[in-house]
């Protein structure tokens, strides 16, 4: 089966999208791998697939699959990507459009000078909404925040703020991301069992008081030069804990993003670019993919 499909970019965080709208796609965690392999597929952080909607106020269906198969809640800069997408495939021409993703509904505003502005949705901050286990770990008031004292082997603990954003972050304040150990701190907690789906794992460098250093180890994809939700969560915990003020300039490795809280409104904004389009024998390429992960360490 032949599929078409694009390749794209928000602040590096890369992705191969999908017209499910035009053509007949049926994702399995095996597809979207073989897709997401750097080295036997097209190569990408995330899948984004574009289909029809369920909710009758909704233009499109909008469905992210990590790198690993998972699908997961949402993506800020996969959703720049698929706005950006849907106008210049021709699906619509409404702008700005409303998107179904599994927790809801978000509104995103296309204005090629100035990037693309996404509504992120309803924020939350309780252990329940990041599915984080508390029992017998301590915790410290800071500001509007609550820290979370995690132990983390070989590692300094880690005190972290929680927030929801569709898909669960946990973000901490380092002194400089560049010399923070994130490839090894990041894997410990997004995959720590304290977390029952794994945790988007944010490590924030305060440069004044709208603007900050971002890097994030995500769940199911590793570190990427660029998160949306992580950006938001990031900028969003710093305001809480009294360190920022929105709107917040967020550099990320692959590009800044700005995000704007007034303690309710989530807006983020940023590049959506493409890269080129192809097509890919889905059946071929799954039936070629290595049995067992071969990626040089």
């Amino acid at each position: 089966m032949i599929w078409n499909f694009v390749k794209m970019h928000g602040a590096g965080n890369d992705f191969v999208v999908l017209d499910g709208v035009r053509q007949a796609i049926e994702m399995t965690p095996e597809r979207a791998r073989a897709l997401a392999h750097r080295h036997f597929g097209i190569g990408a952080d995330q899948i984004l697939l574009v289909e029809a909607p369920h909710h009758p106020e909704a233009d499109f269906r909008y469905r992210i699959f990590n790198a690993d198969g998972g699908e997961v809640e949402h993506c800020g800069n996969g959703a720049r990507c698929f706005v950006r997408f849907v106008h210049e495939q021709g699906l619509s021409r409404r702008n700005p459009l409303r998107a179904e993703i599994r927790t809801g509904l978000i509104t995103l505003d296309n204005t090629p000078e100035a990037g693309v502005s996404v509504e992120m949705g309803q924020t939350r901050f309780g252990p329940d909404d990041v599915g984080f286990d508390t029992t017998g770990l301590q915790s410290q008031a800071c500001g509007e925040d609550t820290l979370w004292v995690l132990p983390l082997p070989g590692q300094a603990d880690a005190l972290l703020s929680l927030v929801a954003i569709s898909n669960p972050h946990a973000v901490q304040l380092v002194d400089d991301v560049d010399r923070h150990p994130v490839e090894q701190a990041g894997p410990l907690i997004e995959s720590h069992p304290r977390f029952r789906q794994r945790v988007n794992a944010g490590f924030m460098q305060v440069v004044d008081r709208h603007t900050i250093r971002l890097r994030v180890y995500e769940r199911g994809a590793g570190e990427t030069l660029a998160c949306g939700t992580g950006a938001c969560a990031a900028a969003v915990a710093g305001i809480r804990r009294g360190l920022l003020d929105s709107p917040v300039r967020v550099h990320t490795r692959g590009g800044p993003l700005t995000v704007a809280w007034d303690g309710r409104a989530l807006r983020m904004s940023g590049p959506a670019t493409t890269v080129y389009s192809g097509q890919v024998d889905i059946d071929r390429l799954v039936q070629q993919f290595p049995s067992k992960d071969l990626t040089p360490p």
